[in-house]
């Protein structure tokens, strides 16, 4: 029920998904094969045991936060965030935005070739999901109404997500603190 009401609520975000082969990000993989093998392979009780039931719900089975409820989706601070499952480094801190959607936005990779997307078509729409190309983990979907130059939003859960504080960059010499 929770996953229907934050669909509605996507879907007031103007957002489009991008189904548009050419406004996907070149930085990414694209395919729709199901069997796809991964750097990083667990059993599902493995799984099970070192993720919280959330994050195996988002991460696992696909599923989606409510909006405005993640530990990431208003975080400003500098940093870099990991995948929760594998801790592979997905975003940075620069190409956070607020979208208003309530969820966790970026407009970048943090380098290429760190997630896959796929088509997801469940729930009756037409979307592309974004997923971690190390551990074939759900990360969320991608839509092309973000901030220039990129145009493209992930929108990603912030279960999915391990932030790792990095330094702000330091005054230079007569700068104020």
């Amino acid at each position: 029920m929770f996953a229907l009401g934050a669909l509605i609520l996507a879907a007031h975000c103007n957002a489009s998904p991008t189904n548009n082969i050419a406004a996907r990000p070149a930085t990414a993989n694209s395919t729709t094969n199901q069997t796809m093998k991964f750097p990083v392979t667990k059993t599902d009780t493995e799984w099970r045991q070192e993720l919280t039931p959330e994050q195996y719900r988002v991460l696992r089975q696909a599923d989606t936060e409510r909006p405005f409820t993640g530990l990431y989706w208003n975080t400003k601070e500098p940093g870099v965030y990991r995948c929760a499952a594998c801790k592979q480094v997905l975003f940075t801190s620069k190409d956070k935005f607020d979208s208003g959607c309530g969820w966790p936005s970026f407009s970048d990779l943090a380098s290429a070739k760190t997630v896959i997307l796929r088509d997801d078509s469940s729930f009756g729409m037409h979307r592309t999901e974004v997923i971690c190309a190390h551990c074939g983990s759900h990360l969320g979907h991608l839509f092309d109404d973000g901030p220039k130059p990129t145009g493209l939003r992930y929108c990603i859960n912030s279960a999915s997500l391990a932030f790792e504080k990095t330094n702000p960059p330091q005054p230079g010499p007569g700068e104020k603190k």
